[in-house]
């Protein structure tokens, strides 16, 4: 993909770009919040194209190949699943004040972090591994909003579940592409978080038969993910060990004991 000529992008600093982009984003998020879901279909297609231009503006040097999709996949996504996730709670000022401020917060740290993978910075400093978790943070919250989404649409068995293989699968290959950066998709990161993603459907699939609240199934899911793929990103990493692995199983299996709690019988 070309890069186009807007050399002026470069006299603005990069710090000033990220505050401006937020500001934008901000602002059309919280002009969004005044209309009720039933205008979600004009302002979807405008979230998403606003955020990849501010994206674009924001991190504008040294993109190519696959980067035009994965830097780019997390502002969207956070975006999206904020504006979305926003219906579920009661318009009132009190709410949305603190709303908007987290998402700026939010989208602010997504720049930095896609212009520190931009960037490809050394793996051993510890400015790769502050935004590797950040960004793995954020992934693991976005499984956890897109599915209180998902969940509270009512849809049926099947097109949920593929709603969840199509998340889980998105998040986990970006999650491991963030491991090495490269310029294209490596066929095992793709099946990898492929698998990710069928986990996903399969749990999605079974907590359906079980009599649990939209918010815990959705913790569910999202500690499946956090687990599933932060066990998979160790191995990939080749830091996999025994220490590890507790620490991952560990949140899961405390997930499940909530889980198994709030059934209701």
């Amino acid at each position: 993909m070309m890069k186009l000529n807007v050399t002026w992008i470069e006299k603005i600093e990069k710090r000033t770009r990220f505050m401006i982009s937020t500001l934008i984003l901000t602002l059309l998020l919280l002009v969004s919040t005044f209309f009720f879901f039933d205008k979600a279909w004009l302002f979807i297609p405008v979230f998403i194209i606003v955020a990849y231009i501010s994206t674009y503006f924001s991190i504008y040097e040294g993109i190519s190949h696959i980067e035009w999709l994965t830097l780019f996949l997390m502002p969207i996504m956070v975006t999206i699943s904020f504006y979305l996730f926003y219906f579920l709670f009661p318009t009132r000022w009190i709410t949305r004040i603190p709303f908007i401020i987290f998402y700026s917060i939010s989208v602010y740290a997504m720049f930095l972090v896609s212009n520190i993978f931009n960037v490809g910075v050394e793996k051993s400093l510890q400015l790769y591994r502050a935004a590797f978790s950040v960004n793995y943070f954020y992934q693991s919250l976005m499984v956890f909003l897109f599915a209180n989404l998902i969940l509270s649409l009512k849809l049926n068995l099947f097109l949920g579940g593929l709603l969840f293989f199509v998340l889980g699968s998105a998040m986990a290959t970006h999650l491991f592409w963030s491991i090495k950066l490269e310029m294209h998709w490596e066929k095992h990161v793709v099946q990898l978080g492929l698998l990710v993603g069928f986990i996903l459907f399969q749990v999605g699939i079974l907590a359906s038969f079980i009599p649990l609240q939209s918010s815990i199934m959705a913790l569910l899911l999202s500690s499946v993910y956090y687990s599933v793929g932060g066990l998979v990103y160790l191995h990939l990493d080749e830091r996999l060990f025994k220490e590890t692995i507790r620490e991952y199983l560990f949140v899961l299996i405390f997930v499940l004991g909530i889980v198994i709690l709030t059934i209701n019988w």
